[in-house]
């Protein structure tokens, strides 16, 4: 039995082109970039021009571009940097990614104070971005903001560029998480508004182990590391060449085919979905009427219990997910669930399903009778 791979929004296998890519720059341009020779030079202009194609891509300027390991340095780089040296509150939604999750909770342990941006049962923001800066209120006690572009459970995708400007003119830092976004929608860096906006190459058919921080010129974050000077002193370390030359392949080809590419995901994403519930009673689609990612699918199946369906999934052949990849191995239900206002047994019966360039039609037909089948025999039906 073949394994049908549905969790996309984990990792996806990075593309054929960028494989090829990665390859054959590791071979011609091996010598490192900071190096005042032939090769340093050749490497220096590889990492050049993948910063000028990023750049285009998500409409920044090569100078704003900080390359990172992915996306949880990027995080992290943004939220400690503005952290760094003083104290106050910022603002955020719950449920967001661990990276960001994580960070947030150490600043609290440093002093911090958390203002909650409250949430809509789609996972939404349920409050205009004024709250953050109108005359004389909020704004002046609040040190920075940070939101998801596009959540990496749900899908649901949120507007930022209210947030953004509101930042901007409260001279408040924002930060932006793409990771889930770049790749699969418009990503319009300057638009947005944000000082810092990160994104991961292995969410788009790149490589792992690379990642971008998007840094608005006139801003300045300091170094967590230190060592070399480079990335204009933000991030030292030797950059790797041939990672950096595959994450600017793989978003050259998305923007190359994005309406197609995302025509097909659309369609894949709503053939699976349909076919579920029809098979599955009782099944329900979480925030089915927000904007999506058109790739992803976070379904309830009441009575069930996530875990269970997960192994029993995974001997069917369905890869799937119950959540972030970087929360596995947690027992507690998805976090954005319950601040979506779901039961803990309904966030519990809940598992995230994400297409990708490799699945097929016929591999979501054939993923919908297995789940089906799974679910009867779990549930006794």
């Amino acid at each position: 039995m073949s394994s049908i791979y549905l969790d996309h929004n984990a990792t996806t296998p990075p593309l054929p082109e960028v494989v090829e890519t990665v390859a054959r720059i590791s071979r011609e341009a091996f010598a490192n970039p900071g190096s005042r020779h032939a090769g340093g030079r050749v490497a220096r202009r590889v990492l050049d021009e993948a910063r000028e194609i990023i750049g285009q891509v998500l409409d920044a300027a090569p100078s704003e571009i900080v390359f990172t390991s992915g996306g949880t340095e990027a995080n992290n780089l943004a939220l400690f940097g503005f952290a760094r040296g003083r104290s106050g509150t910022f603002a955020a939604m719950e449920g967001e990614h661990p990276s960001i999750e994580e960070p947030l909770k150490e600043l609290e342990a440093r002093g911090w104070r958390r203002c909650t941006i409250p949430m809509s049962p789609e996972g939404l923001p349920a409050v205009a971005a004024e709250m953050l800066s109108p005359p004389d209120g909020p704004s002046a006690t609040i040190g920075f903001a940070t939101m998801m572009l596009a959540h990496n459970e749900t899908g649901v995708i949120r507007e930022v560029g209210p947030w953004g400007t509101e930042c901007l003119g409260g001279r408040i830092p924002f930060h932006v998480d793409a990771v889930q976004a770049a790749g699969k929608v418009d990503v319009d860096f300057r638009a947005s508004g944000a000082t810092t906006m990160s994104i991961a190459a292995h969410k788009f058919g790149g490589p792992r182990g690379i990642g971008v921080l998007l840094v608005r010129t006139g801003s300045r974050l300091p170094a967590m590391a230190f060592g070399g000077h480079q990335e204009s002193g933000m991030r030292p370390g030797t950059e790797v060449t041939s990672l950096a030359a595959g994450m600017a392949k793989s978003l050259e080809l998305w923007q190359l085919d994005r309406d197609d590419r995302t025509r097909r995901l659309g369609a894949l994403r709503d053939r699976f979905e349909a076919g579920v519930l029809a098979a599955v009673p009782g099944s329900f689609v979480h925030a089915a009427g927000a904007p999506r990612l058109p790739n992803t699918s976070n379904i309830a199946f009441p009575g069930c219990d996530g875990d269970a369906l997960l192994v029993a999934l995974d001997l069917a052949g369905v890869c799937a997910s119950l959540g972030s990849a970087c929360a596995s191995g947690s027992s507690e239900p998805a976090p954005i669930l319950l601040a979506m206002g779901c039961s803990e047994s309904v966030a519990r019966s809940s598992l995230r399903f994400s297409v990708g360039w490799t699945n097929t039609a016929e591999e979501i037909d054939d993923s919908v009778r297995r789940i089906a089948q799974v679910v009867a025999r779990l549930t006794g039906l």
